[in-house]
């Protein structure tokens, strides 16, 4: 399988500063997007800004350099606020976003970090552009307003359309186009209050030719390919606003369950308005409504659908007209009452000859309908001097009607009712019994004897209890106490909790409900005296919490080490035991001393007997907390180093190698490694080829192991896994997928470059030219890109794939020259008999791509180099050749050392961006040749098989020998 090469980077000499680093290095990150890009700002170079059409998806990819791998996170920044995409570890991860909307433009954050130096960050901002339909209003001028729209009126018609980028307006009268000063009696103007996003027609002293039909269009220029929008208007003698009227009382009274119709009509508008029924304070219809035109029908109506609904016409002349009307739906809630013992005497007792107030409360809909009637003792209860009935005004507050008994008698003793109903009946009346008696007494509250101290494990079920006495028995309330003796909130969220039997359950109860609890009387539903109160301690105990909960600790023979189990918090806090354990074994047990908080165990010097999970159970009343520590021999998983530089080569035809390169994590952490088990697959298949790699001395932190993966006879995806292995066994395994790189080939036999790899196959750039070639890809495409220019993938029809192009955008200027320089061949061929070949042939065939309308010329030219270079012109070519890729040939016969010159002219405009891709040069003659002159346009040719394989851009596989 090849040598194993290994290269350890001396600390000393080559980072200064550095501890044993090694190949290390901090992360670097660059942002790629595929997808439909249509930028046409051409201002924007500095500023990274990909624009995207509303609806397509949009792909970002986040592509990293630095060792060990960094981990990727992308985050989206928009004003104040950012958005977590991912926290995800994958590399090279791809955001995307299908179906993209407006308000998800902004800027992106793809974050870079491997634990080395600060994070690296990159940005790219998302432009979405769209365009709504637009929409025409009417208006009259302030003041003027009138029913309809006659002569002598200022009339203004206003074209809306959101959209990004900021559209453009135009308007038309019928057929005609209007424009600014092309009618006296018409204005056009953007006013400044709108910032260019509204268009307005002013038409003044309407005239007979001003009643037509008005088109509005909103334009962004086809940006994205977003085409123009309209909107037509009538305008007509008749045009008028919307007006309606509500056919139904005000407010409407109705009983649940049953069915309502609101109506609304319209009373006058031209155009036809549109009538739609809204609920206030943006609340939805009911579920079970319907909505016809102008009725809204409620079937089966509920408490909760009374409230406020507006009808609203709208017919974009002046503005909406809106009404309004109330559902009332008849109800009574929530009956109380409270009895006040002599108000004139600080006594909470009744007693003979004096004074008692009955008081009954209740809610009623609509409260004006509320009427309450008293019985007593089943018969029907008048007012007179002795018993007094008052009524309070329910516009003020809940109804609410009192009972008064002056200088009680032994014969009011007695069993009083209060009885709510509404006036128009259809509802059922609500009767509340107080009983008045010798033995209605005030309230008294207790605690059980032993329950105001309440001690409770986690999770458990807990029942506060409170005792009251007194006839009636009221409700109690019960509520959290502050320090500071105020209400807190209840473990259910809200400020009280009520009562009816004295007891408050809690379930499940935890660590955080700890606390004083307090219960007392409500004044309803008993006694209007002052409350009577007590308190309840509840103490929830709960079992230590420690740290760490889980541990891996990696460790080598005899070597010593220590492992600790910190308490953190529990209660009881006091009389803590430990225990220490391997598997089931004691080792050690002891108390917590008040002093400290936390236990130790040491291990003096390991053997195998020591490997395992290690436990430190700590102990109180409640439970106990464990700290877990896995000790293990594993050793840390290797880190591929992703950075190697045309890391795929090719042996033979056919035959492909794979440099694979790694370090190791921590190699000190744990034994020797000894060796490591390599297995590889097919990516697809399930096959592994494994073998292992034996290792001769201690591996150093950072050193950079190589290994030869040779015999890979196709070149597809493979899988690499790679595990160390020590004298305790495998230790963690890394896997990784090989991808093939097209290869860079100088020698002159057989030369082919794809563009695929950053060097650009050691093409240099000519110093002497106006600009540069662009090493470009679809799926990078950056804010120069111009449409209707360039190719939109590679040769191959690969978004992925890479060429050089010319970009001509500004500040080019017509005629400015870019020239691409082939590495420098030599020309060392010899025939048989050893001898040099006199004038050898060769084939120099590359794609081209000329689309766009100022398309300008591509020459390629022979540079000879002797004692002064030459340049011999040999092809060229010149306008739009439409957009595909096409491939030329051409036969060459140099006499001496040689590069091939690629010059790309700028034409006439912007449109003229011209791009090559798979450069070949072949020894012998080109099969097929094309005519061989300066204007010959080579039809398309079969690709030879080693011309395909520079294209492919995929991970290895193969045999493995």
């Amino acid at each position: 399988m090849g040598l194993v090469f290994r290269l350890l980077w001396l600390c000393n000499v080559f980072l200064e500063g550095a501890r044993c680093q090694g190949v290390y290095a901090p992360p670097t990150v660059r942002i790629v997007h595929s997808g439909h890009a249509c930028n046409i700002d051409e201002e924007r170079y500095s500023e990274r800004v990909y624009t995207i059409r509303e609806g397509e998806t949009l792909e970002l990819q986040c592509l990293v350099t630095g060792h060990p791998r960094p981990q990727i996170r992308w985050t989206k920044t928009a004003g104040s606020v950012s958005d977590r995409f991912a926290d995800s570890t994958l590399f090279n991860e791809t955001l995307r976003i299908g179906r993209i909307h407006r308000h998800q433009g902004g800027r992106y954050y793809c974050k870079a970090d491997n634990g080395l130096g600060s994070p690296a960050i990159k940005s790219i901002r998302v432009d979405v552009y769209y365009l709504d339909d637009p929409v025409i209003t009417v208006h009259q001028s302030i003041g003027e307003a009138k029913e309809q729209f006659y002569y002598e009126r200022t009339v203004f018609l206003r074209c809306v359309a959101n959209s990004n980028p900021p559209v453009r307006y135009s308007w038309r009268r019928g057929r005609d186009l209007l424009s600014q000063g092309s009618d006296t009696g018409v204005e056009i103007y953007e006013p400044f209050f709108t910032q260019g996003e509204t268009k307005i027609l002013k038409l003044k002293n309407l005239r007979p030719q001003d009643y037509a039909n008005y088109t509005c269009v909103s334009s962004v220029r086809n940006v994205c390919g977003i085409a123009d929008k309209s909107a037509r208007f009538n305008l007509s003698n008749r045009t008028v606003s919307p007006s309606i009227k509500l056919l139904m009382e005000e407010p409407l009274v109705v009983n649940p369950g049953e069915t309502v119709t609101l109506v609304c009509v319209t009373s006058g508008g031209e155009p036809p308005p549109t009538l739609t029924w809204t609920r206030n304070v943006g609340a939805e219809l009911p579920r079970r409504s319907i909505l016809k035109g102008g009725n809204l029908t409620i079937r089966a109506i509920s408490v909760d659908d009374g409230g406020p609904y507006s009808c609203v016409a709208t017919n974009n002349v002046g503005n909406p007209a809106k009404k309004s009307a109330t559902i009332l739906v008849r109800g009574l809630r929530k009956g109380r009452f409270w009895i006040t013992p002599d108000p004139y005497h600080n006594d909470d007792n009744i007693q003979i000859g004096r004074e008692v107030k009955i008081s009954c409360q209740v809610e009623a809909t609509p409260p004006e309908e509320l009427e309450f009637s008293w019985l007593k003792n089943g018969r029907s209860l008048r007012s007179s001097e002795r018993m007094v009935i008052t009524h309070t005004d329910t516009d003020v507050s809940p109804g609410t009607t009192n009972l008064d008994i002056i200088d009680l008698k032994f014969t009011d003793f007695g069993t009083y009712t209060c009885v709510a109903a509404l006036r128009n009946g259809g509802i059922p009346e609500i009767s509340i019994d107080v009983n008045i008696s010798s033995t209605t007494v005030p309230p008294e509250l207790s605690v059980p004897r032993g329950r105001s101290h309440l001690l409770a494990l986690e999770g458990e079920t807990v029942d506060l209890q409170c005792l009251v006495s007194g006839k009636p028995k009221p409700i109690i309330l019960w509520s959290l106490v502050d320090k500071e003796g105020a209400s807190a909130a209840m473990p259910d969220g809200s400020v009280q909790m009520e009562s009816y039997d004295g007891v408050l359950r809690i379930v499940n109860v935890t660590r955080e409900m700890t606390g004083v609890y307090r219960c007392q009387t409500s004044q309803y539903n008993g006694f209007n005296v002052k409350p009577r109160e007590a308190l309840i301690q509840l103490v929830v105990q709960f079992p230590p919490t420690v740290e760490p909960m889980y541990m891996e600790i990696r460790q080598g023979l005899g070597r010593a080490f220590s492992l600790s189990c910190h308490l953190l918090r529990a209660h009881p806090a006091r009389l803590l035991h430990y225990e220490w354990k391997l598997g089931t074994r004691l080792l050690t047990m002891g108390q917590l001393s008040d002093e400290r908080d936390d236990t130790d165990y040491h291990v003096r010097a390991l053997n195998r007997e020591g490997y395992g999970e290690y436990t430190c159970d700590i102990t109180n009343e409640a439970g106990s907390g464990r700290c877990t520590f896995l000790v293990t021999g594993k050793a840390y998983a290797p880190e591929f180093y992703y950075d190697t530089y045309s890391a795929l080569w090719q042996n033979r035809p056919r035959v492909y190698g794979f440099k694979l390169q790694w370090t190791q994590m921590e190699p000190s952490a744990v034994d020797r490694i000894v060796a490591y088990r390599l297995g590889i697959k097919q990516m697809g298949h399930s096959r592994w080829w494994e073998q292992e790699i034996p290792m001769e001395g201690s591996i150093q932190k950072g050193e950079l192991l190589t290994y030869n993966l040779t015999e890979l006879i196709k070149p597809e995806s493979y899988l690499v896994r790679l595990t160390p292995i020590t004298r305790y066994g495998e230790g963690d395994a890394t896997e990784r997928i090989i991808t093939y790189s097209a290869p860079i080939n100088p020698h002159l036999r057989e030369f082919q470059c794809g563009f695929e790899d950053e060097s650009v196959c050691l093409f240099t750039q000519d110093k002497s030219d106006e600009f540069d070639w662009t090493h470009h890809s679809a799926a990078i495409r950056d804010t120069k890109y111009t449409p209707n220019t360039g190719p939109s993938t590679d040769r191959t029809g690969s978004k992925q794939g890479f060429y050089m192009y010319i970009e001509t955008s500004r500040p080019r200027l017509q005629g400015d020259k870019a020239r691409l320089l082939t590495p420098t061949f030599n020309v060392g061929s010899k025939n048989s008999y050893g001898a040099p070949t006199p004038n050898p042939s060769y084939c120099f065939a590359f794609y081209y791509h000329m689309y766009g309308k100022h398309i300008g010329t591509l020459n390629v030219f022979l540079r000879q180099k002797a004692q002064a270079a030459t340049d011999t012109a040999i092809w060229s070519l010149s306008g739009n050749q439409g957009d595909r890729w096409r491939q030329a040939k051409v036969n060459i016969h140099p006499t001496t050392t040689f590069q091939m010159v690629m010059e790309g002219v700028r034409g006439p405009g912007i449109e003229g961006d011209i791009a090559i891709d798979d450069v070949t040069i072949e020894e012998g003659e080109c099969k097929d040749p094309p005519p061989n002159n300066l204007r010959s346009l080579a039809p398309p040719a079969s690709l030879h098989i080693w011309q395909l394989s520079i294209t492919l851009t995929l991970s290895l596989i193969g045999h493995w020998r």
